[in-house]
């Protein structure tokens, strides 16, 4: 058997380090070089030069003296440390993990994921956990991640490839923007040194809403603010013209560009409004709320706006388990949002039923146990991820009003949509009431469904996950058997079963 040289085997590692002949002499000439034309063009005498030759050589000569030392010292290092201390030494490897660095990375707001062999997560921080719903077990990224460029990118740095940064958007549940940076890292285990992946997550979505909202605003603003203004010009023109000296019609005048003005602020309150919801609609919120209080206090509140109606505003069935994981000040905008759509379109002398519900699963929550008419359609404008295990808290209006046609149930939620086409007068609402109503529930990872029929009334219905369903799912994953995401159904008629 052949002996090995600890210090043979040693020095390649040091070799980066060993000053050259060759550069230091090829230094020392150029400087001498620098210093005869200098002679020549009599900047320096023959004596100056002479010791400048001199002390340049010493110089030199002293600087690889003192590296060579250096290296020498490197090389015994290394030779003493064996052959490990060499391996840990070269680029691209990593030593043990630092329990500090396991900190900070615990303490990390970024999702960071170590991706071993086979595409298996080997270590993930919190924010990674929560920001993919990972479990216990972290499993197989492609299970977890389903994106081909993303996957593509971690394969190529576990077989020791350069990385990449990959952006990609979900739709469902929730739209989100991504960008990914994935690197490969090598650590030593045992002897064997498999490539390993880091893949750091940042999400983007916050930026790209922001820029399509200040696109959508100025859209929505200016086609639907185009009308009021117009009227309120005309009228400006007329009052400075032909009625200058007409009071009866300047009275009339100014209450009709009040009503506008007034429009004007609605739509621009609900502008706002909705674009606050889109911006943090991918970011579940913190905190709980109780339906029942919400409820009652929703009603305490429009209870003056139904008696100026004649309208009977009441609260049946408050469950007092019915505490949600939410937002309170969203909740309520929704409650409010629904309570005052069903007092405006309820005829004079009607009625308005809130009913609260609570530990309800998903079937029952989405679907009351009794139809509101024979011929009623029923339709789904947003629906959480199926899970058995899930309870939810449920808010049901009823109100008595005219009711909608099956055939428009559809776009009730969409963004300036009016059923009967009205966008003026005192009490004519901006079409935004229920788009933002959708946005709500969709961040608060809840439901959102309306039954109507033509004579019959309205019942909108929609429920968020229980503060205890939601920790006890958030602790342990979804079972494997469950089926996706649920989509918003198409309208039901009175036959179609459920």
């Amino acid at each position: 058997m052949t002996e090995t040289n600890p210090k043979r085997e040693a020095r390649p590692a040091a070799q980066s380090a060993r000053p050259r002949r060759r550069d230091i002499a090829i230094t020392t000439g150029l400087a001498a070089a620098v210093m005869g034309v200098l002679t020549a063009a009599g900047a320096l005498d023959l004596w100056s030069f002479i010791g400048a030759i001199a002390a340049l050589g010493a110089l030199a000569f002293v600087y690889y003296l003192t590296a060579q030392s250096a290296v020498d010292a490197r090389v015994e290092h290394l030779a003493d440390a064996g052959p490990e201390a060499g391996e840990r030494a070269q680029p691209g490897q990593s030593e043990a993990p630092d329990p500090a660095a396991e900190l900070m990375l615990a303490r990390l707001p970024t999702p960071v994921l170590l991706i071993g062999p086979g595409g298996r997560i080997e270590q993930v921080n919190p924010a990674a956990r929560v920001f993919l719903g990972l479990g216990a077990e972290g499993g197989l990224l492609s299970t977890t991640l389903r994106q081909p460029r993303v996957l593509e990118a971690v394969s190529a740095c576990l077989r020791g490839e350069r990385g990449a940064m990959v952006e990609y958007a979900t739709l469902a549940p929730l739209e989100s923007h991504v960008r990914a940076v994935i690197e490969p890292i090598r650590f030593a285990d045992g002897g064997a040194l498999p490539w390993r992946a880091m893949v750091v997550l940042v999400d983007e979505t916050s930026s790209k809403r922001a820029e399509r909202m200040r696109a959508d605003f100025l859209a929505n603003a200016s086609h639907e603010l185009r009308t009021p203004l117009a009227s309120l010009s005309g009228f400006i023109e007329t009052l400075r013209g032909p009625a200058r000296d007409d009071r009866q019609a300047q009275a009339r005048f100014l209450s009709i560009m009040h009503d506008q003005t007034e429009r004007m602020r609605r739509l621009i309150d609900d502008l706002l409004s909705l674009s606050r919801v889109e911006m943090n609609e991918h970011m579940p919120p913190s905190g709980s709320t109780n339906l029942a209080v919400l409820a009652g206090e929703v009603s305490r509140a429009l209870a003056p706006v139904a008696e100026a109606r004649s309208v009977a505003l009441k609260v049946e069935h408050a469950d007092a388990d019915a505490t949600v994981a939410g937002d309170k000040d969203q909740l309520y905008e929704v409650l409010e949002n629904l309570v005052q759509n069903a007092v405006k379109y309820s005829a004079d002398g009607g009625a308005v039923t809130i009913s609260v519900h609570g530990a309800l699963g998903r079937d029952a929550a989405e679907h009351p146990d009794m139809r509101l008419h024979p011929k009623a359609a029923r339709v789904t404008l947003a629906a959480p991820a199926f899970d058995s295990r899930m309870r939810y808290g449920v808010v049901r209006v009823r109100d008595e009003g005219v009711g909608v046609e099956r055939r428009y149930l559809p776009r009730l939620a969409e963004r300036f949509f009016r059923v009967g086409g009205q966008k003026s007068g005192p009490s004519a609402g901006t079409g935004l009431g229920l788009a933002i109503v959708k946005h709500i529930v969709a961040r608060h990872r809840g439901g959102f469904s309306v039954e109507s029929a033509p004579g019959a009334g309205s019942l909108f219905t929609v429920f968020f996950p229980l503060a205890e369903a939601l920790s006890a799912q958030r602790q342990s994953p979804p079972d494997a058997t469950e089926p996706p995401a649920s989509q918003p159904a198409a309208p039901e008629d009175g036959a179609a079963a459920e």
